[in-house]
């Protein structure tokens, strides 16, 4: 029994060999066909994994998705929260480590000693500092000549672009901040200019916020960079939202809805590209399926004639389309990866960056497409032997 499995075996790989053997132009045809559906597919499906991470890296760019404020705070309330709120955060999520930051907002005299103009302005203390203190390294080497020496890393400030307009100053221009009978002066790092509401504040340390309208240990709102796909960010809501049931937790819905909306149509557009390219791929390697059943009416006759079961025969096949796919799928596959590399910087700027998981998603729908081309074969199964040999069919 072993031998008799062992030699159908041996049989069968034979046959297959010499299946691949007997027509190599449309062997060709098949796997040049399967090949570049694979590679297409391979590419846009790199892609649409590749455009997820751009449009997050993108999106968070912009500022914090997610704010954390007083219970039922408005804008028209001065409600703060204790500091200590910062620390119930979790910060760790499987997409990436959140980013953290508080403010408080108030409404001071900002005042230039140098030209003794005034202006009431919103002021927002803010921590970290880490961005003032880069904008005051990023300006003493760019407009250290234009403006003299760089400020001190001392009290600094960023400026809104609307403010500095209205008042008249420059960058290194020292400011005074009042509140009631608490003042605070600094120098101005550099200029906030978005087109937004930052256009109008002055942004300094938190600390020195907390002194000028004497409120320490208090905050406005909490911001928060949520890194992940707009479902991932509304479960982090929902979890925050549970872990802190005295504060509203907020998405900032034109970051996080804007994402999904665009991700979903260029997710939408891919995958019906990616079906109409597999289903094109199909109808090729169906009709070179077609002849390929016409061509093999004698050999599907002479096998069943000496007792062959259609089964079997069927079997070989579907053996043959599925290693053409196989073929078909691992090369184009590949080639599709390298593609994608391509199409993202000529789309996003940025090269794409190889999935692992593309390459065999890609391989196994290619073989899928093949298997599934392979139905006109089915029709060899109507042959009638003695027909075929007295040449009636």
């Amino acid at each position: 029994m072993p031998d008799r499995r062992a030699a159908n075996r041996a049989m069968f790989w034979r046959i297959i060999r010499r299946l691949f053997g007997a027509n190599p132009g449309r062997l060709f045809v098949m796997l040049l066909a399967l090949g570049a559906g694979a590679a297409v597919t391979a590419a846009l499906l790199n892609l649409q994994v590749d455009a997820k991470r751009r449009l997050t890296t993108e999106f968070r760019a912009f500022g914090p998705n997610v704010l954390i404020i007083p219970k039922g705070s408005s804008g028209a309330n001065s409600e703060t929260l204790p500091e200590s709120t910062i620390h119930l955060v979790p910060v760790n999520l499987p997409s990436g480590r959140v980013t953290v930051s508080s403010t408080l907002y108030m409404i001071a005299n900002v005042f230039v000693p140098q030209s003794g103009k005034s202006l009431a302005a919103v002021v927002a203390g803010t921590n970290p500092l880490a961005f003032l203190r880069i904008s005051v390294l990023s300006s003493s080497t760019s407009e250290a000549n234009l403006n003299g020496p760089a400020p001190s890393m001392g009290q600094v400030c960023v400026a809104g672009a609307r403010v500095a307009k209205q008042l008249g100053f420059q960058q290194n221009t020292e400011l005074v901040l009042a509140s009631g009978d608490r003042h605070e002066s600094c120098r101005v790092a550099s200029f906030h200019q978005t087109g937004g509401p930052e256009d109008d504040r002055v942004a300094i340390g938190l600390r020195a916020a907390q002194r000028l309208a004497n409120l320490p240990n208090r905050i406005s709102a909490i911001e928060l960079i949520v890194p992940g796909t707009p479902g991932e960010i509304q479960s982090y809501i929902a979890d925050l939202q549970r872990r802190l049931p005295d504060v509203d937790v907020r998405p900032i819905r034109q970051f996080t809805e804007g994402e999904a909306k665009i991700y979903n149509r260029i997710s939408g557009l891919l995958t019906a590209t990616v079906a109409i390219v597999l289903l094109l791929t199909g109808l090729c390697v169906m009709a070179a399926m077609t002849n390929v059943a016409m061509e093999r009416k004698m050999d599907v006759s002479l096998m069943k004639a000496i007792g062959g079961s259609m089964r079997r025969v069927l079997r070989l096949f579907l053996a043959e389309a599925a290693l053409l796919g196989l073929a078909g799928g691992v090369i184009g596959a590949a080639a599709g990866i390298f593609l994608s590399i391509g199409l993202g910087k000529a789309v996003f700027g940025v090269a794409a960056r190889p999935r692992l998981i593309v390459y065999p998603v890609a391989v196994a729908l290619t073989v899928i497409v093949a298997i599934l081309s392979a139905f006109p074969l089915r029709r060899l199964a109507s042959i009638r032997p003695a027909s075929v040999f007295r040449g009636e069919a």
